[in-house]
This record gives structure tokens, sequence and C-alpha cells, in this order.
């Protein structure tokens, strides 16, 4: 082989390493935006319950180990803050966290969004692009609502997760990984694995230190404490001076049921503020019933047992009516994703996953 061959064959592969290595900083750039814009929101672990007390302690049991961690509870209960308290009390805290909604991403796109793939791997891959996989590289990776990987994805997850290794979508070359798994559900896996809808090997590798959160219901003297740091954020982030809070105010909360947990009582609590103009801080709560706690069944009625494509278009009924409530608004204290007691982003993965048209609503 001739010099000129080797300079050419050389200069190939350097320009190869520069596409990856742009392809990777973009991404991560992309990232890290959407991080920063999110953080700004952030809120840190509010409470003293013992429910509470007892998460923080796990918390920071598991948080120097590299042990994968699987946060559960129910829908906004705060498993994401737990995910990035794990994060920042370990050594990995000066490398990313890379979060991924599960349930948000398309079935057709999973392996792509978690090990990426080549330039020509599918129609619509006009680049190389890492996956979240790799941009987790030394960091943690947060897999949030885990139970909705398809089972074909899950034997892929698990060799990745055992081995240390992971092939992008349409290349050959094996690519090494050192990521810390953080995953979180509301489901219950174990009822999934019985049922044949999660693999078992999967969920004992996730599963090596289990944090549980309990609902809002369960510990009501958190309730107090949260609602004055969300008035406190509220007010200071509409430009506000804080409202006052009366006693039996803070009795009627403490109260109430708070289905939607933390979220709910999070967006309850900026609704109040934009309509309290300057008075005392009131709240409009929805009745509910001890009988409609999930802890504590109605023995009246016979439960229901539906389908998942049944839950799907309940879902999808429920979303389309606080749409129309809400004018076809998802952000803001009067968007769908209040009504809903949902995280904004996590409602319009949700429209998008459900195929809802907001113009025809």
């Amino acid at each position: 082989m001739c010099i000129r061959d080797s300079v050419t064959i050389a200069n190939a592969r350097a320009f190869e390493e520069i596409e990856y290595l742009k392809a990777r900083l973009e991404e991560e750039n992309n990232y890290l935006r959407q991080e920063v814009s999110e953080a700004l929101g952030a809120t840190n672990i509010v409470g003293t319950s013992p429910g509470l007390t007892k998460v923080l302690q796990q918390t920071q049991l598991v948080a120097p180990t590299d042990a994968a961690a699987l946060v559960t509870g129910e829908s906004g209960t705060g498993k994401e803050l737990v995910a990035r308290a794990i994060h920042e009390s370990s050594q990995r805290r000066d490398h990313a966290l890379i979060k991924v909604n599960c349930g948000a991403v398309p079935e057709l796109l999973f392996e792509s969004e978690f090990f990426g793939h080549v330039k020509g791997a599918f129609t619509g891959a006009v680049k190389d692009k890492p996956g979240r996989f790799e941009l987790a590289d030394k960091g943690s990776i947060f897999l949030d609502e885990i139970g909705e990987i398809p089972l074909a994805m899950q034997a892929k997850l698990l060799r990745v997760l055992q081995e240390g290794e992971l092939e992008r979508v349409g290349d050959t070359v094996t690519r090494k990984v050192d990521v810390r798994l953080i995953a979180a559900t509301n489901r219950d896996l174990l009822k999934e694995v019985e049922a044949g809808r999660f693999r078992q090997d999967l969920f004992y590798r996730l599963s090596v230190f289990p944090i549980e959160i309990p609902p809002l219901r369960k510990r009501p003297e958190d309730v107090a404490p949260l609602a004055l740091h969300f008035i406190d954020q509220a007010s200071r982030r509409m430009n506000r001076s804080s409202p006052r809070i009366s006693q039996a105010t803070m009795k009627q909360l403490e109260a109430h049921d708070w289905p939607g947990n933390v979220r709910e009582l999070q967006n309850a609590v900026e609704r109040a503020i934009i309509l309290s103009q300057g008075g005392p801080i009131r709240f409009d709560l929805p009745q509910t019933s001890s009988l409609s706690s999930p802890d504590r069944p109605n023995t009246n009625h016979p439960t229901t047992i539906l389908t998942r494509d049944e839950l799907k278009a309940q879902e999808k009924e429920s979303i389309v009516a606080a749409l129309r409530q809400s004018n076809g608004r998802v952000f803001g204290p009067n968007g769908a994703a209040g009504i809903l007691a949902m995280k904004p982003t996590t409602l319009a993965s949700r429209i998008k996953k459900l195929g809802i048209d907001r113009s025809t609503i």
C-alpha cells in the first residue's frame, strides 16, 4: 500500500470520528438545553413524614453504589426527584443524568432512542445519532414508566445492562458503555411479570434496590410544608408577594385525598395564587370521598376490569375532555395538564402517542 493510500484511509477514519463526535455533541447540547429548561421549575424533596424520611434514607444508602434502583409509586409522587437525588449524591454526579420517558417513545423507535443509529439505517436516518445510553456514559440513565417497554425491547435492554455493550441500529460496531440505571414505574411489575408482559430476569435486574414512595394521602403531615413551598415558589415565579394562608385553609388541604399527589397540590397552589388577586389564598377543591382512595376501595360497586386497549381508549377520552375544557391549551395553570394533574411534557407526549388531533377539538 502506498503512502497516499494510507493517508487517504487515515483521513477517512478521522472524518468518521469527527462526524461521530459532532453528532454526539449535538445530541448532548440539545439534551442539556432541555434539562436546563426543566430544572428552572424543578423542586427539592420537601416533607418530614416517616414515609418520606424512609425514602430519603434509602436514597442516601443506594446513591454511593452503582446498584440499579427501582423507584415505584403513584403518578405525581415525585419519582423523578428521587432519581435525581440518587444521581446527585452519587460519584457520577459530575456526568449527565439522561432521562427517557418510555411511555412517550413510539414502539418502533425504542431501539434507536436507546442505542442510536447510523446514517441510512432506516428511512429518515440522515446522519449518525448516538442513543441515550451513549449520552449517559459514565453517568446515570433514568428510565421513567419502564413498564411501557415492549417485550422484544426488554431482552435487548437486559443485554446492555448485563454486558455494558450496545450496537447502534444498522451498525456492526460494538460500543462499551458505563451507565448506572435508575428506573421508575407506577405499575406493579410483579403482576406484569405474572401476566407475561414483563420479563422476570429484567425485573430482578432492575429491582436490586427498590424504593417505594408513599402517596400524599398517606403522609398528610407533608401537605403543609409542600403547600408553603409551592406558594413561595409560584409567587416568586409570578413576581407576586406570597399570599396569606389561613389555618382553616391549611386544614382543608390536609383533609383532601390528593389523588394526583404532589403534582396535583402544586397545580392547585398555582391556580389559587392566580385567583387570589393579592388577598388570602383560597382553594376550590373537588369533592373527594374516602371511598375513592385506592387504599379504601368502594365495596358497593364491583371493580370493572379493563383490557389495555380499553384503558388506552379511556385515557384518550379523558385527555380529549380536558383539552376541550381548556380550549385546546396544554400548558399553563388552566391548561389540560393542570386539569389532569400531569406534567405538560408528559401530556404532550401522550397526545402524540394516542394520535389526538388538537385542531379538531
